[in-house]
């Protein structure tokens, strides 16, 4: 049987700010709340999100014999996920100003379970940073970390919507589970909603990713036209309106310190970097992703410095 509170204290030890433990079951309602929001096609290019729904809403079919999903999260608000000035038109979301998440939080994960199972040498189990098919949200909610708020995202307490996720799925009970967040903390406030440039908060926690300016600048792109809203790569503004986040602290793992300063960046700036020099300074950050042609792409036209398009 797991130690909850030594798993609590390994993933302080790794570097997280919250560290939750629920046992893994079927979420049902869950299940039959995305079952309707891809029958609406809320989903828009996000093809991925019609496979294996079974296992997004169960994680013991993600890892055979999975009784423990242990979920940690850690802050990484900077300045600027503050907000931009008014008329700043290269925008990228804060996160994506860092180091990959993906690389640093499965990091971090790796080093739990190789010390649980020193601990333990029958644990079976694995690690997961966003690119599964598991709810990791509700997980948290479960795992008593927050609760979803209008915008979709989790919000916690203390970190806001700031939080990146990580979990660990194990194969052995533990000897405690935390109580699920019950309720939510959002009151009255509609923020989000009423923020968001293109309408993408279609009514609370529902998303239309076809309107959504993350999905048009990082993923697939929709089909249509969207305005952009002077975004290049992602968009915070669902979170940088939100109540929670501005008393939230600002990150303490210096592993989330931003590489690059997008504040003091201008679209003549972006439109001048070559492929070498945004390998040397983003290569290491998620705007690798989509790569500096279409982060160019998306600064819209009237930006460009004295003519009519992007150069050649």
């Amino acid at each position: 049987m797991l130690d909850h509170l030594h798993i609590k204290k390994l993933a302080a030890d790794a570097g997280f700010d919250l560290c939750g433990l629920a046992p893994c079951r079927h979420l049902a309602c869950n299940e039959a709340w995305l079952r309707a929001w891809l029958d609406k096609g809320y989903q828009s290019s996000l093809g991925y999100m019609e496979r294996n729904v079974d296992k997004r809403a169960d994680p013991r079919r993600l890892v055979e014999g999975a009784r423990t999903a242990v979920v940690c999260a850690v802050g990484y608000k900077s300045r600027i996920g503050e907000g931009y000035p008014p008329g700043h038109r290269t925008k990228v979301a804060s996160y994506a100003c860092a180091a990959d998440y993906h690389a640093t939080i499965k990091r971090m994960l790796g080093s739990m379970l190789e010390a649980l199972q020193a601990a333990c040498p029958r644990l079976g189990g694995r690690a997961f940073v966003d690119t599964a098919p598991l709810l990791e949200k509700q997980l948290a909610v479960e795992a008593g970390l927050g609760w979803i708020g209008r915008q979709s995202l989790l919000v916690t307490p203390r970190y806001g919507t700031y939080v990146l996720l990580g979990e660990l799925l194990l194969t052995e009970e533990a000897d405690a589970y935390d109580a699920p967040f019950e309720g939510s903390r959002c009151g009255r406030c509609r923020n989000c909603i009423e923020s968001c440039p293109t309408g993408a908060i279609v009514a609370p926690k529902v998303i239309d990713t076809g309107r959504c300016i993350s999905c048009h600048t990082i993923e697939k792109e929709p089909p249509g036209e969207l305005g952009l809203d002077g975004w290049i790569f992602g968009c915070d503004r669902c979170q940088s309106c939100c109540p929670h986040n501005h008393k939230a602290p600002m990150h303490a793992n210096p592993a989330f310190d931003p590489v690059f300063d997008p504040l003091a960046m201008d679209a003549a700036e972006w439109l001048a970097m070559d492929e070498a020099q945004f390998e040397a300074r983003m290569g290491c950050t998620p705007l690798i992703r989509s790569g500096l042609a279409r982060i160019r792409g998306n600064i819209a036209p009237e930006q460009y410095p004295s003519q009519d398009k992007a150069p050649e």
